[in-house]
């Protein structure tokens, strides 16, 4: 009974996380911040994004942690969790380079 809750309480989370990364602005924001810190207005510029979307998902990204954000006045900057996120994409982007590439090329997963 405990392994069964903890397994249904882990696989929340995990989809949490992941369907966070499943978003492709959150990725393109994401993607963005591995360049350096931003504010919401310059990542709106850079992607051509309204800043209210921007925020939005600024929101669900700093609420797993992927984001950091530092008030200065009032401005507020975001960036990438260096510790964490950092590492885990240079991960994902060696495997998908390995991997993957076959699938951008019009091929199949199976």
């Amino acid at each position: 009974m405990i392994f069964r809750s903890y397994m249904e309480h882990t696989s929340e989370v995990y989809k949490i996380f992941f369907s966070s990364l499943a978003s492709p602005n959150r990725l393109q924001i994401i993607n963005l911040l591995r360049k350096g810190e931003k504010n919401v207005t310059e990542i709106s510029q850079s992607l051509k994004f309204e800043q209210t979307m921007v925020s939005h998902n600024l929101r669900r990204l700093e609420r797993c942690g992927m984001v950091f954000v530092k008030k200065e006045g009032k401005n507020r900057y975001y960036s990438l969790n260096n510790k964490t996120i950092k590492p885990l994409l240079e991960l994902i982007d060696k495997h998908t380079n390995q991997y993957c590439r076959h699938i951008v090329k019009g091929g199949d997963c199976a």
